[in-house]
């Protein structure tokens, strides 16, 4: 039977250390202005998903997590908020888009975009100046704030602000995530540790009983300790990605963490919530060579993490875990705090496997509770392409 393409208005983005396919809501097919099984059969084939060979030839993704996203955005229907921005997590090889969180780097990108886009009313936008571009995170329900430059009346790009593990340097964007703390989920009523504790005893079956903090801040996010589990904190992505027997060993822990947070019942649901928890290894600082070759001074930094998304060591650090990290470190006895030297901080650099990265929080005990009133990061986003996404007909 003939066939025939459809193309759909797409741009595609760099925000952060990630890259997502954009879209307006309205310039979806109308099948897919809607959660469903439709819109999720859009977003794999415009990535390539599922793809047995871990490729992605034939789609937009690039075969990671940080490259096998879709973003789409429309005005806001929230009051004193410019857009909606909802995240679609697309696995890779597997027929599912996860909605179950956030990206943090692609909120740099969701905050230029909704500029670009025509989404934000224009009275809002300076000349010259920052603009203030305010998020609702449809996934989530959060808001983040966006500060993003603007030259002539557009969105500027171009900069001289480096970012480890994106090549070149661009403007710099901060983002404040407010009052990150999950609210949603789990048993523990909204609580940032779901487990009422700042550190637990987790059981990980044929693995062994961790320390772990579990923290609902940014992302669902499970810390354990990186010479618990047989590393020094400053592993590359070669050092884990290759060996099946460490990644099971992650998944393992991955989900005990869920089900002890309370965001699955069963084991069996983590196969279809891939996106959330994740789960990250800390360690004190130490000197380590950047997977650019950089040279990483001990003394540069605050302490070492490393974390894992989608099943595979993340190439430098989710935005959202690193929002997780931040308040975790500013809470006096977490396992992150420890590692960073403990005591109280408002702000903590961190070495990855890119190199480095900045990120402050606000943490502060109220009634007994932890609470999270913002938490602060500087990124950067960009155009790559612009025009339209071509898919086969038959998908929507």
């Amino acid at each position: 039977m003939a066939q025939h393409q459809i193309k759909i208005p797409a741009t595609y983005m760099r925000g952060g250390t990630s890259k997502g396919v954009f879209f307006r809501l309205q310039d979806l097919p109308e099948s897919c202005q809607k959660a469903g099984p439709a819109r999720d059969q859009l977003f794999m084939r415009v990535i390539g998903s599922p793809d047995p060979y871990a490729k992605h030839i034939d789609g937009m993704g690039g075969a990671t997590s940080s490259t096998s996203k879709c973003v789409i955005l429309s005005k806001s229907q929230q009051p004193h908020h410019d857009v909606d921005y909802l995240y679609g997590q697309v696995s890779i090889d597997k027929a599912f888009v996860d909605w179950s969180g956030n990206c943090g780097n692609l909120s740099t990108a969701a905050g230029a975009f909704a500029i670009h886009a025509g989404l934000v009313d224009k009275s809002r936008i300076p000349e010259n100046g920052l603009c203030k571009v305010r998020i609702w995170q449809a996934n989530i329900h959060k808001t983040i704030i966006a500060h993003v430059p603007i030259r002539d009346g557009q969105v500027q790009e171009l900069g001289d602000f480096e970012l480890d593990g994106v090549t070149f340097p661009a403007a710099e964007i901060v983002l404040e995530f407010l009052d990150p703390a999950d609210e949603g989920e789990g048993d523990a009523g909204g609580s940032m540790f779901p487990t009422g504790n700042l550190i637990d005893d987790l059981e990980v079956p044929n693995v062994g009983t961790l320390k772990a903090t579990m923290i609902t801040a940014g992302i669902p996010t499970v810390f354990v300790n990186a010479e618990d589990i047989g590393y020094t904190g400053t592993e590359l992505q070669e050092a884990i990605n290759g060996d099946a027997q460490a990644l099971a060993k992650f998944e393992a822990i991955r989900v005990a963490g869920a089900l002890r947070m309370g965001l699955i019942k069963t084991p069996q649901e983590a196969l279809t919530r891939q996106h959330t928890p994740k789960i990250a290894f800390v360690a004190k600082a130490k000197d380590y060579i950047a997977s650019s070759g950089k040279e990483v001074i001990s003394n540069d930094i605050d302490l070492l993490v490393r974390a894992l998304s989608m099943g595979k060591l993340h190439h430098a650090m989710m935005g959202t875990a690193a929002v997780a990290i931040g308040t975790a470190a500013a809470v006096s006895g977490t396992l992150v705090n420890l590692a960073a030297g403990g005591g109280e901080r408002q702000a903590v650099r961190f070495g990855h496997p890119s190199g480095t990265l900045r990120v402050g929080a606000e943490a502060k005990q109220v009634n007994s509770e932890w609470t999270v009133t913002k938490a602060i990061m500087s990124r950067s986003a960009r155009i790559i392409m612009e025009g339209w996404v071509r898919v086969p007909a038959s998908v929507v």
